[in-house]
C-alpha cells in the first residue's frame, strides 16, 4: 500500500479488532466443550424425568441420572485415551479419525455387549448388611458415583490416566466405611484389587517389551527387512486377531455368550489361523516395491493398529460402561421398588446414558490424554504401538486365566512405559544394535555410523537416552496410588451429606 494512503490510526484500530476477534475465538473454543457437556447432562435429566414421572423416588432418580451422565463424560475423557492414544501417537491415524472410531465402537460395545446384570454392592466390596436399607444404599451409591466422577475429572485435568474401576471401588469402599465402619469392607477383595495395581502395569509392560524385542530381532535389524516383515507380520497379525477374539469372548461378549475360558481360547485359535491365511497374500502385495528401510515397515503395521484400536474400544465400552451406569441402575431399581436387590437389570435408557456419555466425553475432552498416552510419555511408531495394543489383549486374557482383577488403563499405560524403558535398555546394551549401526556406517563409506551411539561419559547424552519422560511417569504412578484412598475419603464425606438429605 502506498505510504500516502496509510492511515496509522485506522490500522491500529483494525489490528485491535483482529486481536479481539482472535481472542474471542479462542475463548469460544474453550467454552464449547463444557457447554455441550452441560447440554448432554440436561438432556439426560429430562429423559430420566420423562421416564420416571409419577414413580416413587423420581427426584432421586433424576439426580442420579445427572451424576451418571457426568461420570460417563469423565470416563470418556480419561479412560478411552488408552485405546486410541498409541495409534494416534504412531501416526497410524489422525486424531479426528481416532475420535470417530473410538466413539462409534465404544457406543457399540456398550449397547450391544454391555452387561445386562450387575451386582448392587459392586462385586462384594462392602458387606450387604452395611447398606441393607434403601435410604442408606441410595446415599452410598450416589456418594460413590459423585466421588468417582470428581476424582476422574481432577485426574484428567492433571493429565493422569487413572482406572475408573478403581475409582468406583474407592467410592463404594468409602461409603461403606462411613455407613458401618471398617468391618463393612471385604478386605480380601480390596487386597486382590491392590495386587492388580502392581500386576497390571508390570505384566502389560513385560509383554509389550517382549514383542518389541521380537520385532527388533526378527525384522528391524535384519539385512532384508522387507522379506523378514513378509514372513513375520502375518504371524503377528494372527496373534493379535486370536488375542482380541479371545478377549472379546471372555470380556466383551460375556453378557451375550456364556462360554468357558477353554472354549474362548479355541475360538481365538481358529480366528488366528484364518487371519494368518488371509493376511499372508495381503502383506506380500503391500510389501511389493517398498524400500528396505524402517520407514517402510511402518506401513505394514498401520492397518492392523487401526483395527486393534477399534477392537479395544468395543471391548472397553462393553466392560466399563457399568462403571458409569452400574450405581445409577442400582439407584433406579432401589428408588422405584423401595428394596435393595442382590442384582439388578440395567434399563435401556440408563445404558444409553453411559454409552453416549462416554463417547461424547471422548470427543470433547479426550484429546488431552490421547496426546499424553500417544506422544508425551515416550515416542511411538506403528511397531511399538502395535506391541502396546497386543499387550493389552494378552494381559487381560492371562489375568482372566489366573482369576486376577486387572485394570485396562494400568495395562495400556504400563505397556507404553514398558516399550519406552525397553528401548532405553536396548539402546544402551544391545550388541546386535551396535553391530547393525556400525554396518550402516560402513555402507555410508566413512567407516562411522550415520547415527553414532552417544558417549556414556556425557551427562547430556545420558539424559538424551532417557526415552521415557520421568515427570509423566511419576505423576501417573502417584495418581494410581492415591486413586482408591482419594475416592474413598471423598465418598465418605459425601455419604454423610447425602444420608442427612435422604433421611
Amino acid at each position: 500500500m502506498p505510504e500516502s494512503l496509510r492511515k496509522p490510526t485506522l490500522d491500529k484500530d483494525l489490528d485491535k479488532l483482529t486481536t479481539m476477534e482472535l481472542a474471542a475465538e479462542r475463548v469460544s473454543q474453550g467454552v464449547v466443550a463444557p457447554g455441550l457437556a452441560i447440554v448432554f447432562v440436561v438432556i439426560c435429566a429430562i429423559v430420566a424425568g420423562a421416564v420416571v414421572t409419577g414413580q416413587p423416588g423420581a427426584f432421586v432418580i433424576v439426580a442420579a441420572a445427572v451424576v451418571g451422565a457426568y461420570m460417563a463424560l469423565n470416563i470418556g475423557a480419561n479412560d478411552v485415551a488408552n485405546n486410541v492414544g498409541p495409534a494416534v501417537g504412531a501416526r497410524a491415524m489422525k486424531l479426528g479419525t481416532a475420535l470417530i472410531i473410538a466413539a462409534v465402537f465404544e457406543s457399540a460395545g456398550a449397547l450391544i455387549a454391555g452387561a445386562d446384570v450387575i451386582g448392587t454392592i459392586s462385586k462384594g466390596i462392602i458387606s450387604p448388611d452395611a447398606v441393607n436399607t434403601p435410604e442408606v444404599f441410595i446415599a452410598a451409591m450416589l456418594a460413590a458415583l459423585v466421588s468417582s466422577a470428581l476424582w476422574i475429572h481432577l485426574a484428567t485435568w492433571l493429565k493422569a490416566p487413572v482406572s475408573t474401576t478403581h475409582s468406583i471401588v474407592g467410592g463404594v469402599m468409602g461409603a461403606g466405611i462411613a455407613a458401618a465402619g471398617l468391618s463393612a469392607v471385604q478386605w480380601s477383595t480390596i487386597g486382590s484389587i491392590a495386587l492388580s495395581w502392581v500386576i497390571s502395569p508390570l505384566l502389560g509392560g513385560v509383554i509389550a517389551a517382549a514383542f518389541l524385542a521380537f520385532i527388533k530381532t526378527a525384522i528391524i535389524y535384519r539385512q532384508d527387512k522387507i522379506s523378514a516383515a513378509v514372513r513375520w507380520v502375518p504371524v503377528l497379525i494372527a496373534v493379535m486377531t486370536g488375542a482380541f477374539t479371545t478377549y472379546l469372548v471372555i470380556k466383551g461378549l460375556k453378557s451375550r455368550i456364556d462360554l468357558s475360558f477353554s472354549t474362548a481360547l479355541i475360538i481365538g485359535l481358529i480366528a488366528a489361523v484364518l487371519s494368518w491365511v488371509i493376511s499372508r497374500p495381503l502383506v506380500r502385495r503391500q510389501a511389493k516395491g517398498l524400500e528396505n528401510r524402517n520407514q517402510s515397515l511402518r506401513k505394514l503395521f498401520a492397518i492392523p493398529l487401526v483395527f486393534s484400536a477399534a477392537l479395544l474400544s468395543f471391548a472397553h465400552g462393553a466392560n466399563d460402561v457399568a462403571n458409569a451406569v452400574g450405581p445409577l441402575a442400582a439407584i433406579v431399581h432401589t428408588a422405584e421398588l423401595g428394596e435393595v436387590a442382590a442384582k439388578v437389570s440395567i434399563p435401556l435408557w440408563v445404558m444409553a446414558v453411559g454409552a453416549f456419555g462416554i463417547s461424547l466425553g471422548l470427543v470433547l475432552f479426550g484429546p488431552r490424554l490421547i496426546q499424553l498416552v500417544g506422544n508425551q510419555i515416550t515416542k511411538l511408531n506403528p511397531m511399538r504401538a502395535f506391541c502396546v495394543a497386543l499387550s493389552a489383549a494378552l494381559t487381560v486374557i492371562a489375568a482372566s486365566a489366573l482369576g486376577l482383577p486387572v485394570s485396562s488403563t494400568h495395562i495400556a499405560v504400563g505397556a507404553v512405559f514398558g516399550v519406552g524403558f525397553f528401548r532405553e535398555w536396548y539402546t544402551a546394551r544391545s550388541q546386535r544394535r551396535a553391530d547393525y549401526v556400525a554396518m550402516r556406517g560402513e555402507k555410508n563409506g566413512n567407516g562411522t555410523s550415520s547415527n553414532p551411539k552417544p558417549s556414556k561419559n556425557s551427562a547430556d547424552d545420558q539424559r538424551r537416552r532417557f526415552l521415557v519422560r520421568r515427570a509423566h511417569f511419576l505423576t501417573i504412578i502417584a495418581a494410581w496410588l492415591i486413586t482408591v484412598p482419594a475416592a474413598a475419603i471423598l465418598s465418605g464425606i459425601l455419604f454423610a451429606i447425602f444420608r442427612a438429605v435422604f433421611a
